[in-house]
């Protein structure tokens, strides 16, 4: 019998037009020992190819480049992909809170976020 090929390593993807918040958060996911890759848009993460091995996905709502964190997770939704994402932004307004967890947010957190509150989202996105 032929040894099974390894499964592709499952990815937290982050997506923030901010280049120190993606390292920042990007370092605290690798510590907990989750494979992760940074984009600095929603653009660039959906033309990388690496949808289908994403866990969750950790994403700004406001960019000022093109897409917003929660046009992404419209654009998703409406192609019937369910990955978990967790919204974090600098201006956490009600509607666009209602918005998110509307469509299905796993989270939504207003920076600057508690890491442990990231921590539980996470584990709850790849145990399920």
């Amino acid at each position: 019998m032929a040894p099974e090929s390894p499964k592709p390593e499952r990815l937290i993807a982050i997506i923030d037009d901010d280049a120190s918040v993606r390292s920042a958060i990007q370092s605290l996911v690798r510590s907990l020992g989750y494979a992760t890759r940074i984009y600095p848009s929603a653009e660039l993460f959906l033309l990388s190819g690496d949808l289908p091995r994403v866990a969750c996905i950790v994403t700004d709502i406001q960019m000022p480049s093109g897409m917003s964190g929660l046009d992404l997770q419209t654009r998703l939704r409406a192609s019937g992909i369910t990955v978990p994402v967790v919204f974090i932004t600098a201006f956490p307004e009600p509607h666009v809170r209602s918005r998110a967890e509307a469509e299905g947010a796993l989270g939504f957190l207003a920076k600057p976020f508690d890491g442990g509150a990231l921590i539980r989202l996470l584990a709850a996105a790849v145990e399920a």
